[in-house]
This record gives C-alpha cells, sequence and structure tokens, in this order.
C-alpha cells in the first residue's frame, strides 16, 4: 500500500553539543517521508523555492519517495528554520524562521494519489492540511500533526481537523498546551473529547504514549548510546509509525502499539547524526535488526 504526506520541505540551520550545521536538508515531510519510505511507498505534497538544490531533490528521489506532488515556486525561497539545543536535547530553541514559500503555496494533491488509503497531514497550517484532505477520496487512516504556532495562532482551524482526522500525534508540550491539562493521560482525553479517537503523545528521549478510544499504551525510546541532533526525531517516529501501518494494511490498536514500536526505531536512528545523514543508511534490514533488538530489551 502507498502513504501519502503532506507537510514542509525545508532548509535547516541547527547547533547542538555536538556541533553545527547550516542549510541542511530539513522539514517535518522531508522527515517523514525519509524514515517511512524504509517501509513503504511514500508519496509527498510540499512546496520549495528558487534555491532548492537540485542535489536535495535527487536525493528525495533517489530514496524512492514520489515527488509529483513537490512543486517548486520560482518566485520565492525555500522555508528556513534556524534553531539550537542546549543540554537539554528533548528541547529546541528557536533563533528565526522564514517562512517564504509556505506563505504563497496551496496544496494540490495528483490525481494519481487521491485514493491513497493512509494519509498523514504532517505539521503545516490547518488550511493546508485540511484543503489536502479535502482532495483525498477514500482514505482508511489519516493521522496529523502540529505545532505550538498553530495551537496559538488558528486553534479553531486546528480543532476542524482533528474532528475530519482519525487521531493526532504530537509532542508532551504540545499536548499540555492544546488541552490546559499537565498529566498526559488526562491530555489524552481531552484529545479524544477534541475528535481525535488516536492521540500519540511524544515524550522525547522518555518514549511515547498511545491512547486509542481511552485505552493506554506506553513505550520507552531505544536507547541510543550518544544523541547528536534531535531535529526530525519526532517527524520520523511518525513516519515509521505510518510506514508499518501502511505496510501492514491494517490500523486497529493491535497494529498502532507495533506501529508505536516501529516509529521508536526510526526516529533513535534520526538522532544519531545532523539532518539525514544517518537515516541515508537506515534499509530495512537495518531496521528489523534494531526492531528485534528492541523487542529483546523490552522483553521481562
Amino acid at each position: 500500500m502507498a502513504l501519502l504526506v503532506l507537510g514542509s520541505v525545508a532548509f535547516d540551520d541547527v547547533r547542538t553539543p555536538s556541533g553545527y550545521r547550516e542549510r541542511v536538508l530539513g522539514g517535518s515531510a522531508t522527515y517523514f517521508a525519509w524514515a517511512a519510505a524504509t517501509l513503504v511507498q511514500t508519496d509527498l505534497i510540499a512546496a520549495v523555492g528558487r534555491d532548492f538544490p537540485d542535489e536535495f531533490m535527487a536525493a528525495l528521489r533517489g530514496r524512492g519517495i514520489g515527488l509529483d506532488g513537490l512543486v517548486k515556486m520560482a518566485d520565492v525561497d525555500t522555508f528556513h528554520w534556524s534553531g539550537r539545543y542546549g543540554d537539554d536535547l528533548n528541547v529546541a530553541q528557536t533563533n528565526w524562521v522564514k517562512v517564504n514559500v509556505l506563505g504563497k503555496w496551496k496544496p494540490l494533491v495528483p490525481p494519481a494519489w487521491r485514493e491513497h488509503p493512509f494519509v498523514f497531514l504532517a505539521n503545516d497550517a490547518p488550511q493546508n492540511q485540511l484543503a489536502a484532505l479535502g482532495q483525498v477520496t477514500k482514505p482508511r487512516l489519516v493521522l496529523c500533526d502540529t505545532r505550538d504556532l498553530w495551537i496559538d495562532q488558528d486553534r479553531a482551524g486546528l480543532e476542524e481537523v482533528m474532528r475530519r482526522t482519525d487521531g493526532i500525534v504530537l509532542n508532551d508540550g504540545e499536548a499540555r498546551q492544546l488541552t490546559g491539562e499537565r498529566n498526559l493521560i488526562r491530555a489524552a482525553h481531552r484529545l479524544h473529547a477534541l475528535g481525535s479517537r488516536i492521540a500519540i503523545i511524544k515524550k522525547g528521549e522518555h518514549g511515547a504514549f498511545l491512547s486509542v478510544d481511552g485505552q493506554g499504551f506506553a513505550l520507552p525510546a531505544y536507547p541510543v548510546a550518544e544523541v547528536v541532533d534531535p531535529t526530525g526525531a519526532g517527524d520520523s517516529f511518525a513516519g515509521g509509525l505510518m510506514g508499518w501501518l501502511a505496510r501492514g494494511g491494517v490500523a486497529d490498536r493491535k497494529a498502532l502499539k507495533q506501529a508505536m514500536l516501529a516509529g521508536t526505531i526510526t526516529a533513535s536512528f534520526c538522532v544519531e547524526d545532523f539532518s539525514l545523514d544517518r537515516l541515508k543508511s537506515l534499509d530495512l534490514a537495518a531496521f528489523e535488526r534494531r526492531m528485534e533488538e528492541f523487542r529483546q530489551f523490552l522483553s521481562l
């Protein structure tokens, strides 16, 4: 089965205790698609600007990611984020954001992709998420992501997205901000009340929490020896999760629990180097080896 993702393709400037990288390939949809493509055909809806290099386009194409929905706009630059991490690698500090192409782009889903059964609306403006959602015709499962910006600036739009999708994936800070609940179990129940039957709350190095119709499941993070750059870890987690579900074609509670495990594995590769550098070497064999290692780690 094929998987469809809407989101951003971007330049990132990132500083962590391990070093600094400038104008590396980033963006929510980039990390998601790269991770998901390990498991299933993944097709991308996004926009870049006139300054987006051919080598980055070639890298995405070489990964096997479908690019018929990636628009290159000639009169504006690519979305660009600059951020840094201190000793607490769970918290990114934004230096600045240049919205650029995202301020003009309107998503268009190619006709051949409109019947994709699995859809992920990665971090983007709620109006873009709704526009893409309105163009898919037979989705079996649709999950969405968000961030603090949209919670603050377009809560009504975000809540509409939540009502029209099956579930939401967000980090613990965003869950608390959106629900007003400090306790994550209560936060998950509030997310259900807002329309999300499935609520997945990411907790960084502390793992992730799944709630389906009020029934919970918690999973620790894979024990990575050295975290180099956590940028994109949450998007890589979502990519592994949705890739697993699309690969199996099932999205019941049992499948979701296994998908949480898959997402944890893809995220663990992401954080081991800057940008996509570690994910570039991720193939199905490496994924399956680490998956088995983690299962053994979890056994009682």
